[in-house]
């Protein structure tokens, strides 16, 4: 097959690029860099299976050639990202998976949406099923993301109802592992690299809150799977085990043999207050569930940023849209 990825240089992305190149596969990577890296897909440069467009999806795009797959995975993804990015969040989640859609239809590709547990938003259902429709505060700080994702769900279904388009919805779960970006809002890498640099681990609120945490390697591949042998509904890719925040910074003070303090700050704006996967769907749909345990999965995210760190890449951390200059393209 000959699939393009958009935002290929991101965290999952370039996990995913990997994963279709080592099935004999071809990718187009596309990104835009914004909050992806080079880095990230720097190991690809020369394999004669890859190419890239650095191009922004929420923009007019063509691609050359046949495609078997579109996969949309192209957007801010952490707090700090959609947060500092409201405008381009919600432009690569409609505009973006418009144009992501208009390629597969007229490739006659299969199209896959990189969609989020967000869309149950604070969820009052626990834990959260496929069929839940979810508790979005459109207009909070988090609505940029959570309704760009839920537009993408409804502009991909409409696609697969009205035009007979082939297509295919995850629903993703908190995901950790190499390359990530540190200090991007995310709990796990927040946790990691405050505890390396020795600096307080900020829990916000009491840290009573749960999260599920599901390895890149499993992650990765459930969304194969959904990919290979799936069907058009959503389906929650994600790892079932729940911890509270205060438990996760606790284990990475562990396993880091830190001896940082953990800090209490007040709680954000619509913070869900659990989350956590059903994942029956998967595991009876494509025989998936996840194999990794957290605590195998933080040894090796900490050993790639304790790898990492000092390096260009690891060290930014300068927000990329300061207060006060947020473009409203």
């Amino acid at each position: 097959m000959r699939v393009l990825i958009t935002g290929a240089a991101g965290f999952l992305g370039s996990h995913l690029a990997d994963r279709f190149l080592a099935d004999g596969h071809s990718v187009v990577g596309l990104d835009n860099f914004v909050t992806g890296h080079p880095d990230n897909i720097a190991h690809l440069i020369g394999n004669d299976r890859f190419s890239f467009i650095r191009h922004d999806i929420s923009t007019y795009t063509y691609v050359e050639g046949p495609l078997d797959g579109v996969l949309h995975f192209a957007s801010p993804a952490s707090p700090i990202d959609y947060l500092e990015l409201p405008i381009q969040t919600l432009k690569v989640g409609s505009l973006g998976t418009h144009n992501a859609l208009g390629v597969a239809k007229a490739k006659g590709a299969r199209f896959f949406i990189a969609s989020t547990s967000e869309v149950y938003g604070d969820p009052l259902v626990h834990p959260q099923t496929e069929s839940y429709w979810g508790n979005v505060n459109p207009v909070g700080p988090r609505g940029v993301y959570d309704e760009a994702k839920r537009f993408a769900e409804a502009i991909t279904m409409a696609y697969h109802t009205y035009h007979g388009l082939d297509t295919r919805i995850v629903r993703i779960f908190n995901t950790y592992g190499p390359r990530m970006r540190p200090r991007d809002g995310r709990v796990v890498s927040n946790f990691i690299v405050q505890a390396l640099a020795g600096e307080p681990l900020t829990v916000y609120g009491d840290g009573s809150q749960t999260r599920s945490f599901c390895y890149v390697s499993d992650e990765v591949e459930g969304i194969y799977q959904l990919y290979m042998k799936g069907d058009h509904n959503p389906t929650n890719i994600g790892n079932p085990d729940e911890y509270t925040v205060k438990q996760l910074a606790e284990l990475v003070v562990e396993l880091t043999g830190s001896k940082a303090p953990i800090v209490h700050e007040p709680l954000p704006t619509d913070d869900p207050k659990v989350r956590r996967p059903d994942i029956t769907r998967a595991r009876t749909m494509l025989g998936w569930e996840p194999s990794v345990h957290v605590r195998d999965g933080l040894v090796r995210t900490i050993e790639y940023f304790s790898r990492h760190l000092g390096t260009p890449m690891m060290a930014r951390r300068e927000p990329r849209v300061r207060p006060g200059q947020v473009r409203a393209d």
